[in-house]
C-alpha cells in the first residue's frame, strides 16, 4: 500500500459503503440544482476526451449528467455504462435518461467489468469518497484496454477550507495530496500520467446556501451522530461572515485532474 491508501476492516468498509450510498441517494433529487460547482469542475475533463471511444465507463455517475453527455458525444455506436454506489442516484439517472445507458450499482473498488473492456473511464468528483485509492486506480487500469484513457477529477488538500474554518474543524475529509495520487497511479501500472491542479472558487449568498451546496452532493460536514445547536450555527455564521467578499461567501475546491493512459 502507498500513503494514499487507508487500511480499514471489512466491517468498517461495509459501514462506509452504507453511509455513502445513503447520503448520495438522499441527495439525488436535488443534485442538479445544488451541485453547480461540481458540474462546473467537470468541464475540465471534457477537453481531454479522446477522439474516439466505443466502450465508456462513467465511474460515480450520480444522476447521469455526464453519462448522457458522453453518449451524445460519442454517438449511437458507443456503449456507455453509468456506475454508482447509490441506488437513489441510479434511479434518478434512469428516470432522466432512460435505458439507452447501462446503469450499474457497484463499488469503485470492485468493478463488475471484465479486464481490458473499456476505451475510456470518466469520473468527475467521485473517488475522493473511496477509502482505498490504490485499489480504485488498480481497478480502473484493469478494465481499460491498451490505448485506453482514464480522466478523473478528484479533490486535494485545502478543499472546503472556509467551511472547516467556519465550523472550527480541522477538515471535513482527509483529502489526499497530488503526490499520493501520482504514487497510486504509478502503482496501478499506468504508463502515461499527467496531473493538473487548480483551486476553483465559488460564491454563495449566505451560510445556508453554502451548506445546501455541500449537503446536496452527499458530503458530510460533521459526524453522522453529531448534534448541531443554534449556538453552533450562530458561531459558524459569524466566522464565515468574516470571510465574505463582494461576490459572496467563498468556498474553495482544490481540483486535481488526472489524465491516465494505458499503453
Amino acid at each position: 500500500m502507498t500513503g494514499a491508501a487507508q487500511v480499514i476492516t471489512p466491517v468498517e468498509a461495509d459501514t462506509w459503503r452504507s453511509r455513502v450510498a445513503h447520503a448520495f441517494s438522499r441527495a439525488a433529487s436535488r443534485y442538479a440544482i445544488l451541485a453547480g460547482a461540481q458540474l462546473s469542475m467537470g468541464e475540465a475533463l471534457w477537453r481531454h476526451l479522446p477522439l474516439r471511444a466505443t466502450a465508456i465507463l462513467d465511474l460515480g455517475c450520480g444522476p447521469g449528467h455526464w453519462s448522457a453527455r458522453l453518449a451524445s458525444r460519442y454517438g449511437q455506436n458507443a456503449r456507455v455504462t453509468g456506475l454508482d454506489l447509490a441506488p437513489g442516484m441510479l434511479a434518478k439517472a434512469r428516470d432522466d435518461h432512460g435505458e439507452c445507458i447501462r446503469w450499474l450499482q457497484a463499488d469503485a473498488g470492485a468493478l463488475p467489468l471484465d479486464d481490458a473492456t473499456q476505451d475510456l473511464v470518466f469520473s468527475n468528483l467521485a473517488i475522493q469518497w473511496c477509502p482505498d485509492l490504490d485499489v480504485v486506480l488498480s481497478e480502473v487500469q484493469r478494465v481499460l484496454r491498451p490505448g485506453g484513457r482514464a480522466l478523473i477529477n478528484t479533490l486535494g488538500p485545502d478543499t472546503l477550507g472556509e467551511v472547516a474554518h467556519a465550523w472550527s474543524s480541522s477538515g471535513l475529509l482527509g483529502f489526499r495530496s497530488r503526490e499520493q495520487h501520482l504514487a497510486s497511479a504509478r502503482l496501478a501500472g499506468f504508463n502515461g500520467i499527467r496531473l493538473e491542479e487548480r483551486v476553483e472558487r465559488f460564491f454563495y449568498p449566505d451560510l445556508a446556501a453554502v451548506m445546501a451546496s455541500i449537503k446536496g452532493i452527499g458530503a458530510q460536514t460533521a459526524r453522522p451522530d453529531a448534534r448541531i445547536t443554534r449556538a453552533d450555527l450562530a458561531h459558524a455564521n459569524r466566522r464565515f461572515e468574516a470571510l465574505r467578499e463582494p461576490q459572496g461567501l467563498p468556498v474553495s475546491y482544490t481540483r486535481l485532474t488526472l489524465i491516465l493512459d494505458r499503453n
